[in-house]
């Protein structure tokens, strides 16, 4: 059996990533592939109870590394008893959310640098990689503020200053630059129908979708 693929999408908060992770399993699903949507932290029963710890309550109720723990934790449930499997069953997973987003939040916005990160990944992920990731971006105010338009519960980063959000977008712009055949910025300022064109038309060049 032909192993699925795994596409990621990242990016801040209020980049557009849930509407486009339903648009684009809608658009592979069409075209016959299997899809599997999927989210982080989360996408399994354990790594959902971890969520909750993470993306509600005061800002500062965890330290840098502790957070960074619990998402890595959360993650390697998530890829036992979810992604892994159904790759293995030949679907496709697109995923709200990875690893880069454990290296931008904590890594660059909560300043724990690369190299602790990176170990924590390596140490849950292995050589595992997706086969493209997709960094929605746009400007801090621009996400925060289709953040607040949503009014949801789990708003913990929004909260977080203005200055961690430039740092996020930063990291995120950082990490697509050190690693160009895997990840690809989108312009997420645009309307939602021109954004999803764009991703389409990424998924289709690099792995093949027609």
């Amino acid at each position: 059996m032909t192993r699925g693929r795994f596409i990621t999408l990242e990016g801040g908060e209020g980049a557009g990533k849930s509407t486009q992770i339903r648009l684009l399993a809608d658009a592979l699903a069409a075209c016959g592939k299997t899809v599997v949507p999927t989210r982080e932290p989360g996408g399994s029963p354990g790594a959902e109870d971890i969520r909750g710890l993470l993306v509600s309550g005061e800002t500062g109720r965890w330290s840098p590394v502790t957070e960074a723990l619990l998402h890595t934790a959360a993650r390697r449930d998530h890829l036992e008893r979810t992604v892994w499997p159904a790759l293995e069953a030949g679907h496709w997973v697109v995923c709200d959310r990875f690893f880069d987003s454990t290296m931008a939040y904590q890594g660059y916005g909560l300043g724990l640098g690369r190299e602790l990160v990176a170990t924590l990944q390596e140490a849950a992920l292995g050589g595992f990689r997706p086969d493209l990731t997709l960094i929605l971006d746009l400007p801090v105010e621009d996400g925060l503020a289709r953040a607040a338009a949503r009014r949801g519960g789990e708003d913990r980063y929004e909260r977080m200053d203005i200055a961690f959000h430039h740092r996020l977008r930063a990291g995120f712009l950082d990490i697509a630059a050190r690693d160009p055949e895997r990840c690809v910025v989108i312009d997420a300022a645009h309307p939602v129908e021109a954004v999803q064109a764009a991703i389409l038309d990424c998924v289709t060049r690099r792995l093949g979708v027609s």
